[in-house]
């Protein structure tokens, strides 16, 4: 186990693990922790708590200090020198023509460096506008280019369900959605009805779809056969996951059709152990009696293995047969006829042997 405290960035969603060491940080702190990007202002979400080691990306940072005054002073000029920063890159966008979207500018903390992220369709030739903004503002600049949904996790913003976004809020990172999930959930394949803010799939759509799966593999498919508690035999016409009811096609005694909605749970059908049906039962039964009897026909048993059954003696079998060809076990059914000459092949299923010509 190790103590780590959660701390996030900028309002983002995800919370990074850093080291408080021997340092009293409590929730709502301000912490510098030193990150891939260089020093950072973050806020403290989670206080000292232990977790587990697998659970950490070694090697583990510690927290340098905890924010003071100056630092708050600090971090309030950069928010404001970053509004300045967007409109000046807003204006040299429109001088360049450059067909790009400017999303967000973030400064570091210690000021040496601006971040301009924004969103285009292709790639964009930005090496001019980076002189000019440099030229400005008489520091790093940096044009980071982002996706929509990466531009709707910055600027947040309310979904169709009256709520902010889910990666705002809460989503730490993007799941991959497909249309297939809206299928399986019965929902309206309108892109307007399933689509976020950001133009793609809802993130939503991924929350339910590990129930859905698990209640679709064990409920009845449609087309199914079933049977019902009352012992009638119908077929599954459709099932609702949210409910977790069939309803299913009925052939009544009278003629007549009719449609009725059971737990799927009270119905019988494939999915679950196969029963032994009363045919194949009768079937097992008569083999069970054949076995026990002794005038049995030899064909309607299995020979063991390694052993093997001599054939029926034949009443045509001449007599003046040799005494060492009657201890070979008869290969079938017709005595075995000598021939002389030639290496001939035996017969078999490929090459039968020809019928006996009487008199010869």
């Amino acid at each position: 186990m190790k103590t780590v405290i959660g701390v996030k960035f900028r309002g983002g969603s995800k919370v990074y693990y850093f080291d408080p060491g021997e340092l009293p940080v409590q929730e709502g702190d301000g912490v510098i922790v030193e990150t891939a990007r260089g020093v950072e202002f973050g806020d403290v979400v989670n206080g000292p708590h232990e977790v587990e080691e697998n659970q950490i990306f070694a090697p583990l940072k510690a927290v340098e200090r905890i924010a003071t005054q100056k630092d708050h002073e600090m971090r309030a000029q950069n928010a404001a020198k970053e509004k300045d920063a967007f409109a000046t890159c807003m204006e040299k966008i429109q001088a360049r023509g450059l067909d790009m979207k400017l999303v967000d500018v973030e400064y570091s903390f210690n000021g040496s460096k601006v971040v301009f992220y924004f969103t285009a369709d292709g790639r964009v030739d930005f090496r001019e506008l980076v002189k000019d903004l440099a030229s400005v503002l008489k520091t790093r600049i940096e044009l980071r280019q982002i996706g929509v949904r990466d531009e709707a996790k910055m600027l947040g913003g309310l979904g169709s369900c009256g709520r902010p976004v889910c990666c705002k809020t809460f989503l730490a990172d993007f799941q991959p959605v497909s249309i297939k999930m809206a299928k399986e959930q019965n929902l309206s394949l309108s892109p307007t009805k399933i689509s976020g803010i950001c133009g793609r799939l809802m993130c939503c759509l991924k929350y339910e779809q590990d129930c859905y799966e698990s209640m679709r593999k064990m409920m009845p498919k449609v087309g199914k056969d079933v049977t019902t508690p009352e012992g009638m035999t119908g077929m599954a016409v459709e099932s609702n996951v949210l409910t977790e009811k069939t309803k299913v096609k009925l052939l009544l005694p009278d003629g007549s059709i009719d449609i009725r909605e059971y737990p799927f749970r009270e119905l019988g059908y494939r999915s679950r152990p196969a029963q032994v049906q009363p045919r194949e039962a009768e079937e097992a039964a008569e083999a069970a009696d054949g076995a026990d009897m002794p005038d049995a026909p030899a064909e309607d048993f299995e020979q063991a293995e390694g052993e093997s059954t001599p054939a029926p003696a034949q009443e045509d079998q001449p007599a003046e047969e040799k005494p060492e060809e009657k201890k070979r076990p008869a290969r079938s059914n017709r005595p075995r006829r000598r021939r002389s000459g030639g290496n001939r092949p035996r017969p078999n299923s490929e090459n039968p042997q020809p019928p006996r010509e009487e008199g010869k």
